[in-house]
């Protein structure tokens, strides 16, 4: 490759295929200033008839959202009378003596809040506003403050009285998974001598209410947040005002330096095709999450990639694709399936609602679990085990989740560093009734 075509390409982004294939999309981001390393932006596209679209139009939102980006620094360069290179690598993040670690919120050097004033035109006292959620500013000026504070990467360095207490951010909280959740939150909470609130961000988004700027005006001593929809300048603005925060299973991978905790659900995705396969399953169906999710992109690249190695290829036929993980999802997919001229052996499901929906499916079709059909749940919700045939499902540590995110932010709090942004917990294959050999 030349040097003239290695820069067009590292300026214009790359998609890459995947041994699975998904489609990757890399953009550069620039220099990273506390490592003078390239960064990155990147995602992952699930395989499909519709994959080089959609990866095409990732590629085209990283590359405006690094242009907008760089935008921002040069403006609030030129204000400040300096190079922005000069500026990012002032008021960039530094890194902890680890590699790879995070440093806490005390370690980090940045503007003041009077600079973040200066370049946004504002008094102290507004930018004090903003970084404690605190009303009387107005919209406008609170999002020019918000950017910059994200572009500056600025981290409150004064130490400032917290409430005794980690905040649970859940994105509804009616589930048995924010159970557990919130019980291994609680339990590292109360050893340590703190107690342990939650807020339920989708009712208060229905309210109109800013949870950003509920949850900085309560001060916590850290957050907690299992918030699929959480935006990343909200993400930004609770790192910026100085409060700790770690974060359950993302959407996608953070951008900005927060800690995160997953389930391996590529890992699980793997084991419950192996399953299956080794019942002798051949016509084996997939209902997914939604593909913007990414345990539901990681579960599907599992089963592939297990279906691959069996030299058997995922038919598109017998895939379909959840607007959500719900049993609706299972139920009407799984009468799609149902009803085709060569039905599915086996349906491979995102979760368990979706494969109790499936379960419901079968039951219309008069189709007999596992008899006729072999179910595969994922998360193992305590309904799996009182379902009848009780599921095979595939379990998530969620209590563990819990109690890992709560160590990784207290460990922050206290101003220690932490030596991995990813912590990945294992799944494990749990094998019930609802799973057996294809019939003859």
């Amino acid at each position: 490759m030349t040097r003239e075509s290695g820069e067009r390409r590292q300026t214009r982004g790359e998609i890459e295929e995947l041994p699975s294939g998904s489609l990757r999309v890399r953009v550069y981001a620039g220099i990273d200033p506390a490592t003078r390393k390239r960064r990155y932006l990147q995602e992952t596209v699930p395989a499909g008839p519709d994959a080089a679209r959609d990866a095409e139009a990732v590629r085209i939102r990283l590359l405006a959202d690094v242009r907008a980006t760089r935008e921002l620094r040069a403006r609030t360069g030129s204000a400040r009378g300096r190079r922005p290179a000069q500026d990012a690598a002032d008021a960039g993040p530094r890194r902890g003596p680890a590699t790879g670690a995070l440093a806490s919120p005390g370690q980090q050097r940045g503007l003041t809040v009077a600079g973040i004033a200066r370049l946004a035109g504002v008094s102290a006292p507004t930018v004090s506003k903003v970084l404690n959620g605190r009303p009387g500013v107005a919209p406008e000026t609170r999002r020019r403050v918000e950017e910059l504070l994200r572009a500056q990467s600025y981290r409150r360095p004064e130490k400032v009285t917290r409430a005794a207490c980690v905040e649970v951010v859940f994105y509804g909280t009616l589930s048995h998974l924010a159970v557990e959740i919130m019980r291994g939150v609680k339990q590292v909470a109360v050893h340590h001598g703190l107690a342990a609130g939650f807020t339920d961000v989708l009712r208060e988004a229905s309210t109109g209410r800013d949870w950003s700027q509920d949850l900085l005006a309560r001060r916590p001593a850290c957050v907690v947040a299992v918030h699929p929809g959480a935006a990343p300048e909200q993400l930004g603005l609770l790192s910026a005002s100085g409060i700790p925060l770690a974060i359950v299973d993302p959407t996608s991978e953070p951008l900005e330096r927060i800690p995160w905790v997953s389930a391996a659900n590529r890992q699980g995705g793997i084991a419950a095709a192996r399953h299956l396969l080794d019942l002798g399953h051949r016509r084996i169906a997939v209902i997914s999450g939604p593909p913007e999710r990414l345990s539901a992109r990681s579960r599907l690249d599992g089963v592939r990639a297990a279906l691959d190695a069996a030299r058997l290829p995922l038919e598109k036929a017998l895939t379909r694709t959840g607007i959500w993980f719900s049993f609706e999802d299972g139920l009407n997919h799984g009468r799609e399936l149902l009803r085709l001229s060569a039905p599915p052996t086996a349906v491979l499901c995102g979760n368990d609602l979706q494969a109790f929906g499936v379960y419901e499916a079968a039951r219309q079709a008069g189709a007999r679990v596992p008899d006729q059909l072999s179910v595969v749940g994922f998360d193992d919700i305590s309904y799996a085990r009182w379902c009848g045939p009780p599921l095979t499902t595939v379990q998530q540590p969620f209590a563990e989740m819990g109690t890992t995110a709560a160590e990784l932010v207290l460990a922050l709090a206290a101003g220690e560093t932490v030596a991995h942004a990813h912590v990945e917990l294992a799944t494990t294959l749990v094998v019930r009734d609802s799973t057996a050999p294809p019939p003859g």
